[in-house]
């Protein structure tokens, strides 16, 4: 299954390296592409859209521009939870939701972090499975911590991937 899912690794890493923004949700580690984000904001106040989709948690104002933020959790499959003042809401770029002005709440962001071909592990729908549809790959940064422990893995997203579904519905 690892060679299978190894061959592919230029497909996801489109190169033989690049560059992903880590965050923390529900205390895994997470990232996306460094080329999708906009901006990464301290979490304000959102106003909640009556009768939205569920992946629609509200809105924001963010200098003057409406902000739609989407529920990550909701394409994730992980439990919903309430929102607090220590979260972070990273804003997408424009183009990879069709246009929209679009953030995603998480937990924390931590750095942003160059990975190459060989530490990625690219998942296909036929691996992953619905539920994971969403997953682009998985990042082995081969490190160790400060603890002398090793780093876990962590979940690369597919964002282009979940904004295209959320177009088709």
């Amino acid at each position: 299954m690892a060679a299978e899912s190894s061959t592919n690794a230029g497909e996801c890493l489109q190169g033989n390296s690049g560059e992903v923004l880590e965050f923390t949700l529900e205390k895994e580690d997470y990232a996306l592409d460094i080329t999708i984000v906009r901006e990464i904001v301290e979490m304000m106040p959102i106003t909640v859209i009556p009768r939205a989709p569920a992946h629609i948690r509200g809105v924001i104002n963010l200098r003057g521009e409406i902000v739609n933020i989407v529920n990550l959790n909701t394409f994730l499959n992980l439990p919903d939870r309430p929102i607090t003042r220590d979260q972070k809401i990273i804003v997408l770029m424009a183009e990879v939701a069709g246009g929209n002005n679009v953030g995603i709440i998480v937990d924390t962001v931590s750095s942003v972090t160059e990975v190459s071909e060989s530490q990625v592990d690219c998942m296909t729908e036929r691996l992953a499975g619905n539920e994971s549809r969403y997953i682009k790959g998985i990042i082995n940064p081969g490190q160790e911590t400060r603890e002398g422990e090793s780093r876990s893995l962590i979940i690369w997203l597919d964002i282009h991937k979940m904004f295209k579904d959320i177009e088709r519905n």
